[in-house]
């Protein structure tokens, strides 16, 4: 299979991009990768091995708030998600910087272990935290036409 196309990256508009900065850094180990700056505008590309993130300064008005597991509108992305060894560990680190807006459940009936927590980051966008999800096999999937 060609190595191209690759995923790059996800967008996130920021209301306060050093709060967006500082949350993704330190829940989820992201690190400043570049900056770039133009007419005013500063851009600010956080990586973590080959997630990246491109955060970029906002003062429209907030999109609706939203809940559960992210917005269910087409065309929207629903969350990002992010794997951990213990989703209870990340929680208190998290501490009252996890805003909870669904959780955390456990789908033991598809994979055991599997356990996930949806957050709120500071722009709002849906954060899901999960432990133990894993593919299925390809024989499993062969019985999905």
């Amino acid at each position: 299979m060609p190595d191209s196309p690759r995923w790059s990256h996800v967008g996130l508009n920021c209301r306060d991009q050093k709060a967006t900065e500082e949350f993704y850094t330190r829940y989820f180990g992201f690190r400043r990768a570049r900056v770039a700056e133009a007419d005013g505008t500063r851009v600010i590309f956080l990586r973590r091995g080959e997630a990246l993130l491109e955060l970029f300064p906002t003062t429209a008005a907030p999109a609706p708030e939203p809940t559960d597991d992210g917005p269910a509108a087409p065309g929207v992305a629903r969350h990002l998600a992010f794997q951990v060894d213990d989703v209870d560990a990340f929680l208190n680190e998290a501490g009252d910087d996890a805003h909870i807006t669904l959780g955390p459940l456990r789908f033991d009936e598809y994979i055991p272990g599997w356990k996930t927590v949806w957050v709120r980051d500071p722009d709002g966008v849906i954060i899901e935290i999960s432990q133990g999800y894993v593919d299925q096999t390809p024989e499993e999937l062969a019985n999905y036409a």
